[in-house]
Order: C-alpha cells, then structure tokens, then sequence
C-alpha cells in the first residue's frame, strides 16, 4: 500500500512500514542465503561478504544502474529517494531489483539537512536505526580512527619523557614523531565547528605533550574511504596498517604499523566490513555501507555492497554522493576502476528546484520558508538553469555511460515547468522520465524503470578520464577542465610542493586521485551557481590518504568539520515516554 506523504511525515510513515518489514530470517529464505551468511543485528542484518562471494562469486552479475545528480541545493535533490524509488518500480515490473546507499553521518542528520533516508513512499526501514547508528559501522570508524590517535600521543609523551633505553626496556623503538606534522585529526561523527582548532596536551609532564590539533567529521576519516574499497579482511588490515599518522622530524612517515595499534583498530572495524541489509516501504532489498560526503571524502556505497547486490538480484542500484561533477566522477575514476565493475547505465537526478537556483533564484536558505519563486511557476528560472543539468548529463557521457534523466518531482512544479526540463534533456538526446515515487512508491516510478530498463541494454563504451600513468598535476588539470569548467588550476607554492614530490616517488604514482571540493557549485566557490565561466581551479593542499592509496587535492576553502546551524534538525527530535518510538526525524 501506498501512504499519504502529503499527511504522514516520513518517521510517521517508517513506523507504519515497519510493522510488516521483513526479519532476517524471511530474508534468508527470499535471497536464498546459509545461515553462517545472515548476521541478525535487532531488526536488521549484516551479510557476511566474503561467505556470500565465495560461494555465488561466479554467479552472473546483475545490470548495474549508478544514481547521481545535478548541483544541489543546500536541502538536497533527493537522489536517495530516486534510487529506492527506482528499486520500487522495477520490481512493480516484475524484476529482481536491490540496491546500496550510503549510511548517514550523525552530523547532518542532527543539523540541517536531517537524515538520508529518502522520503514518502520511496523510503528506507527500518528509519530510526538507519539514522541513529544502525549497526555501529560509523562508531567503529570513530573508535579506530581515534584509536591511532591515542596511540600516536602516548608514543610522543613516552619519547618525550624516557631515553632509548628505557624505551627498549619497555619494547620501543624511537620514532622521533614531530608533534608539528601531525596528519590526523580526532573523530567525532557531529557538526561541531567548535573543534576544528584545539591545542591539546596541556597540564602537566603526565597530560601529554602541548600540541595543536582538531577534529574532522568521522565520516571524512580515511578508514571510512578503505572501508568502501576494502575487498577482505585481510585487504582491511593492510590498508590500515599503511595509514600515515604523522612524519618523523626527519621526514619519514609513521604509519599505524610503526605505531603497533593497527591490529587493535582492525578488531574494531572487522563487524564493519558487513554490509547491513534494510529494505524499502514497499519491502524490496537495500543494503547500507560505507558512508556520504563525497566533498570531503568517498561518498560511495562500498564495493563489496555492489558485489553482493550484482548477485542477489538482477538490477543492482547503486548511489554516490552530491553531484555528478564530484559524486559520479570519483564513482567513475575511483570506484569503478578499483572494483573492475562497469555501469550499464546512470540517472541523473534533477529538480526543478535546483534548475531554479541555477537559473537565477534566490538563495536557498536550510531552516527557512523556500521563496516564493520556489512554490510558483518561473520557466524563465528554470530555463537559465538548464545549462547545468546538460553539463552534468555531459560528465556522465563522457564515461561512455547511458543516461536517464529523472526529474523528482515535486506537488509544486508545474506542467509547463516539466515539459521545458523534458525538452531540454531529450533534445539532448538523454532518456528522460518523471519520478513520482515520493507520492505513489513504485507506481510512481514506472516511467523512470521503464527507462532505466532500455538504457542498460544500449551499447556504452566505458572509458576512464585518465590513464593511471598520468602524473597527479595532469590529472587535477584534466579533472578540472573537463569535468568541472574550469579555464586551468592554480597552486599554492606549499601545494605545488608537496605535488612535485608526490610525483617524483614511484610508490604514488597508481594512487586514486581524489578531490576535495564544495558540492554546491562546479567551481570551487559555492555561490557560483550554473555553469561558471572564466576561472581557475586553487589547489591549496594535498591530502595522503596511504592506507586508502588515495592522494587528495583540496579545492577552495572548505573544512573537514562542518558547522552546525541556526536550526538544526535535533530542535525537533524527541521520544515517545510511553513507546519508546522516535518522532521527528526528517
């Protein structure tokens, strides 16, 4: 059945969903899965991955259906919604369909934007777990990321107090960690703009050595990036033994194998390495892993998840984070590449909204009435702001991928409205459907499966951006020119450095390039809106991520901590005393 999302909020429609939702056991049986497969965790349960592939591994893959999105606004274009949607309406069809998105950060589910999963009738169950924690995959990043932290202050506090013998009495060996070329900083999975900056290590010779440091989002640590790429439990460890915590002040790198604490931090992470299986309203499968923010970090679902997913179904959807310019073009070069999977086709997400903020509207302001100009009919809005749709509908084209441009549409968009977005992409040459699955689930997504359904049976010829021998500086130049506008890249002197010699040590040379950059334009600034034109690219910094092998240029100011705003989503978050049930989660 099909609830009334004009009357019901979405934590409202979760709860009444949830009565009927499958137990881990119905799934067992509807995927056909062993025992030792299903990990029961509450409501939910963790596949076990490795079991599942080495037994199904040669098994058929599925078609493989990538979800992104044109420039969004601060809210969202909801491209989640589109991808359970699109899982909804392929199975209406009678087709083997699941998917895999991406578990929400506790950052911006309590602040702004609330949670990420979907909405109305193209909504994930069960929703208060998704968005409260779920399986504990995030909190397991948190402790092992923070983990190398209290193992990298302890050991400049102990070498800052004892000598070398003493130090090889207690079994350690002198790192000579500079407290000033510190890479890592603490974890903590909120918006807290308050810890960006912090001097830690103040009181006396037993609290550590004074140093500055600071906090970053959990879900943008690197054990979240190897978490979406990890292919085992033994890839897992490796990569999390090559991490870089800090430099010597010689230079070398200390990693968490020098450190001896990249075991314990695999043990917290190895329940992690499961996929979480969760289903839609309608009860079709989705699995949650790895985590969101593909400004700052992956924003992939994982790897694995897309594995699973291409065996126990026949239409495997998947989703990446924000725009095509940086969501779709790290699924592109990163994911794809490191997965050896290739699409057969993609949906370009696109609202009416956003073509309006595109074409001219005014600011949209999270916490805030939407403009009027939102609410009522405006072609000449949405006309200007067409540009960036095909652009974005170019950067999935240049893969060699088919495309299917979905408007999620919503109850305020006009007729008139619809058929200038319709006219635009088929004009195009793009497929194009109306998604009303928000309103009416899978009946509502009919037209988008319909589409996506041709667009994986068309000829594609995938083809990366660029060959893995590029030297980083060439790659960032292709990146920016070709996928985002831009006129060329500057650097900074310290940027440019670290590029050089980045490029010069042949053990970077097959690293992902992975950028960092705002998600709210193409360009680096995020009021630039459309498709700008006559600029530059500022690379002010190069992150190492060498557990991950990811090297990761930052673009324009933009933080690892976000900040939480004016009127945040937990004002109105509350529990029933008498139920215990959650409302007011959005």
């Amino acid at each position: 059945m099909a609830y009334d999302p004009t009357k019901l909020a979405d934590w409202e429609i979760a709860q009444a969903a949830e009565r009927g939702m499958p137990s881990p056991q119905d799934w067992r049986n509807r995927l056909g899965l062993r025992e030792d497969e299903v990990l029961p965790y509450g409501r939910v349960a963790k596949l076990h991955a490795e079991r599942i592939l080495a037994r199904l591994g040669d098994r058929p893959k599925g078609r493989y259906i990538a979800v992104t999105a044109i420039t969004p606004t601060p809210l969202g274009e909801g491209k989640t919604t589109t991808t359970l949607g699109l899982i909804e309406g392929l199975a209406r069809r009678g087709l083997s369909s699941g998917g895999a998105i991406r578990q929400p950060s506790g950052g911006p589910s309590m602040n702004v934007k609330g949670t990420a999963a979907g909405g109305g009738n193209a909504l994930l169950i069960p929703m208060t777990e998704f968005t409260l924690g779920l399986t504990g995959d995030i909190d397991a990043v948190t402790n092992a990321h923070n983990l190398a932290l209290v193992a990298l202050t302890a050991r400049i506090l102990h070498e800052a107090n004892y000598t070398d013998e003493a130090l090889a009495r207690r079994g350690l060996k002198r790192l000579d960690i500079d407290p000033r070329r510190v890479e890592m900083k603490w974890a903590i999975d909120f918006c807290a703009q308050a810890l960006r900056h912090v001097v830690i290590g103040l009181g006396g010779r037993k609290d550590g050595v004074p140093m500055e440091s600071g906090f970053q989002i959990a879900v943008s640590s690197e054990l979240m990036a190897i978490l979406a790429i990890a292919r085992d439990l033994r890839d897992l460890r490796r990569r999390i033994g090559a991490i870089t915590v800090a430099h010597s002040r010689g230079g070398k790198r200390v990693t968490c194998e020098d450190l001896e604490v990249a075991g314990a931090m695999a043990a917290w992470m190895r329940a992690a390495l499961h996929p979480t299986l969760c289903s839609t309203v309608e009860y079709q499968p989705v699995l949650v892993h790895a985590g969101p923010f593909a400004n700052i970090a992956l924003g992939q679902s994982s790897i694995l998840a897309d594995e699973l997913g291409l065996r126990l179904w026949d239409y495997h959807v998947t989703e990446s984070g924000f725009g095509a310019d940086i969501g779709f073009e790290k699924f592109w070069n990163v994911k794809c590449r490191l997965s050896g999977l290739v699409p057969d086709a993609a949906v370009l997400t696109v609202t009416v909204r956003a073509l309006k903020t595109h074409g001219g509207g005014p600011r949209v302001v999270p916490g805030h009435p939407l403009p009027k100009e939102y609410t009522k009919e405006n072609l000449e809005f949405v006309e200007k702001g067409l540009p960036n749709l095909l652009h974005h509908l170019g950067i999935v084209r240049r893969a060699g991928v088919p495309a299917v441009v979905c408007l999620n549409r919503f109850s305020t968009d006009t007729d008139r409205e619809v058929a200038l977005v319709r006219k635009a992409a088929e004009g195009a040459g793009a497929r194009f459907a109306v998604g009303e699955h928000w309103l009416r689930g899978g009946e509502g997504a009919l037209e988008l499966a319909d589409a996506v359904v041709e667009a994986c049976e068309e000829e594609k010829e995938f083809r990366f951006l660029y060959p893995l021998e590029l030297p980083l500086r060439e790659r960032v130049e292709r990146i920016a020119r070709e996928v985002y506008g831009a006129d060329g890249v500057s650097w900074t002197p310290d940027a440019a450095e670290k590029a050089r010699a980045l490029e010069a040590d042949p053990q970077f040379r097959d690293y992902a390039t992975v950028m960092v950059k705002t998600h709210l334009s193409l360009s680096h600034h995020p009021d630039w809106k459309g498709v700008p034109t006559g600029w530059t690219l500022p690379i002010r910094d190069v992150l190492l991520f060498s557990g991950a092998r990811f090297l990761c240029p930052v673009a324009g100011e933009i933080t690892l901590m976000p900040g939480t705003g004016s009127d945040p989503a937990f004002r109105r978050v509350d529990v029933d005393p008498e139920t215990g049930e959650v409302r007011g989660l959005f």
